[in-house]
């Protein structure tokens, strides 16, 4: 019972809600009793002979007004206690979804999209379950329990009361035994329901990729398998849950065994009337309810703690992110300066980054150049402050990132990153995600900045036309692109584009730079390329190797050195030439430039 413990929270923050639900169960218990003694009394009105016609009538008025009474009570107490219930699961919901937002990426590098959901949809259902029929059967069955059984005992006979009660000790034990159980079982279900939840949304995001590798029969035999396990496991917790109701049907066959069998003796006896037993043999009727709400309630109160652990669990991990207490709003303009002794990943022992130092005057451009794994895209990533620099510091206007608060820090900050994710609305709606009251001139000149335009208007539904879930229905080219106008839209102080042109042709990519330059006059911008013509441009240039700054200068000065930026600059211009040649293998830009176009 240790979960209404862990919601005594909640029970408190809706007391009113509980307590007015509460009390109207204990008064529909108490009407209850009623029906059994006046049905006994009729018994033995009728078997010494002096039943009247007005005296039947009047009981039975009495009984339909009960029965009314009762079916409205229980109409009302439904509305309070599932209606608290059901603002638990929203407000959990709602915490739960916060905290997603506010974990650091290294929480989402260990943790997978479908375990999560399966957090926030299956687990607090469960403990919504808990919150609203928990609460009922607790409250019903000891309420109700006690009322039949202080009747019964006071009312009629301790002695039959106290015999038929003899088999519940064996329930009691039983349904403990079971709890347990289901506690566990239920937990590994839950498990294995996350693991195939991640992997119907792993498959459903991947589709294309699965089918362009032919790989659809491999993978649906590994969601028959995932299927068959979460199955194997529900069926073991079904296995634990069919044994309440034999148990309990067990436990009241015994009783009702004991009450006809000495009841029957004591009316024999002279020692109770016919109608005492007919009110005893009803009142241990109603008692079968609570005694299966008491089982049903280990049913439930297992299942809820099993899912609170989970959902609990979730909530307590703390950001590796967070903001100072004395953090501020304002992020000034001014130049932007690394000064980064070293910086190493999370459980990494390789050193990510290494004596970086670099100032970047406001207004100006850098380029960040390098191998894959270089630390191109870690350097602009500590800008965002998506992880912390324990060694150095991150200065923007001569003040430390750490110094601004998380929010307003990345409000000033225009990011398009490598993963261009899309979200399932219109065009229009993409482009003004981080700026929702923008007017449709400001998203149409953000779409020309990005040289989208043109291809938007040739889409059946313009800027209203709906794109697939994270974009499938665009080429490479065309998500870049959107993702790039959506930064633009913002007008931020700092953008940063981590090869964010790389689907791109390089004369759409020109197209793009030259807009920027115009458009972005006296704002810094960061980017990070593979292709060296995305940058050449730059007031300055950083070559990174394995997280250190192997080159550092402008184009002129780098060609100069004959490092590893002028060799890669001069295979890339060859390969340009051969491709505009229509060198074998190759095909030309123009070609490169309508399939980029191609939804």
């Amino acid at each position: 019972m240790s979960i209404f413990r862990d919601l005594l929270w909640y029970f408190k923050m809706e007391k009113k809600a509980y307590a007015t639900g509460v009390i109207i169960l204990l008064f529909v218990a108490a009407l209850n009793l009623i029906p059994p003694y006046v049905i006994g009394v009729i018994v033995d009105d009728i078997n010494g002979g002096t039943l009247t016609g007005a005296e039947l009538t009047k009981w039975l008025i009495l009984l339909f007004g009960i029965g009314v009474t009762i079916y409205v009570l229980r109409y009302v107490w439904r509305i309070y206690i599932f209606g608290a219930a059901f603002r638990m699961s929203r407000l959990l919901r709602n915490r739960l979804y916060k905290h997603f937002t506010n974990l650091s990426p290294q929480f989402y590098h260990k943790r997978r999209t479908g375990d999560l959901m399966a957090h926030a949809t299956n687990d607090i259902s469960a403990i919504e379950l808990t919150a609203g029929d928990g609460v009922l059967t607790l409250v019903d069955s000891v309420a109700m329990g006690s009322a039949v059984i202080i009747a019964m005992a006071a009312t009629i006979s301790w002695e039959l009361t106290l015999i038929t009660l003899l088999p519940m000790p064996i329930m009691v034990y039983a349904e403990a035994k079971y709890g347990n159980l289901l506690h566990e079982r239920f937990h590994k279900a839950q498990e294995a329901f996350s693991t195939l939840n991640d992997k119907v949304q792993e498959n459903i995001a991947g589709v294309r990729v699965v089918k362009a590798f032919g790989q659809e029969d491999a993978e649906k035999k590994e969601f028959e398998n995932l299927t068959k396990d979460t199955a194997q496991k529900n069926i073991q917790v079904a296995k634990i849950d069919s044994l309440f109701d034999p148990t309990i049907s067990l436990v009241v066959g015994l009783a009702f065994f004991l009450a006809v069998s000495f009841g029957g003796w004591f009316v024999v006896q002279g020692k109770l009337t016919l109608g005492q037993l007919t009110q005893f043999t009803m009142l241990l009727g109603h008692l079968i309810w609570p005694m299966l709400a008491f089982g049903w309630l280990f049913n439930i109160v297992e299942r809820g703690r099993a899912s609170y652990d989970r959902v609990d669990a979730l909530l307590n991990i703390k950001s590796e992110v967070w903001n100072k207490e004395d953090a501020v709003k304002d992020v000034p303009s001014g130049d932007i300066a690394y000064d980064i002794d070293i910086f190493s990943y999370p459980e990494k022992a390789t050193p990510a980054l290494q004596n970086i130092r670099v100032e970047l005057k406001q207004g100006h451009t850098l380029g960040i150049v390098g191998k894959t794994g270089a630390g191109k895209s870690t350097l602009l990533r500590l800008l965002l402050r998506e992880f912390d620099v324990t060694e150095g510091d991150i200065r923007i206007g001569g003040t430390s990132i750490y110094d601004f608060k998380l929010r307003w820090l990345r409000a000033a900050i225009g990011y398009v990153p490598q993963d261009h994710f899309l979200f399932s609305a219109t065009v229009a709606e993409n482009i003004a995600f981080g700026k929702p009251d923008a007017t449709m001139d400001d998203v149409i000149m953000a779409a020309k900045l990005a040289c989208i335009h043109e291809d938007i208007l040739r889409f059946e539904d313009g800027y209203k036309t709906v794109v697939g879930e994270r974009g499938v229905t665009l080429s490479g080219g065309q998500k870049q692109r959107i993702s790039i106008a959506r930064a633009l839209l913002m007008n931020p102080e700092v953008l940063i584009l981590d090869d964010s042109l790389s689907a791109v042709d390089a004369k759409t990519e020109k197209a793009i730079l030259d807009a920027l330059k115009e458009y972005r006059q006296n704002k810094t911008t960061l980017i990070s390329a593979h292709r060296l013509s995305a940058i050449e441009h730059a007031e300055g240039i950083l070559v990174l190797e394995d997280g250190k700054i192997a080159e550092r200068g402008t184009h002129d000065e780098l060609m100069q050195e004959e490092g590893w930026y002028a060799m890669m600059y001069r295979n890339q211009q060859l390969e340009s030439l051969v491709e505009q040649g229509g060198g074998p293998g190759h095909g030309d830009a123009k070609t490169a430039s309508l399939s980029d176009s191609a939804s």
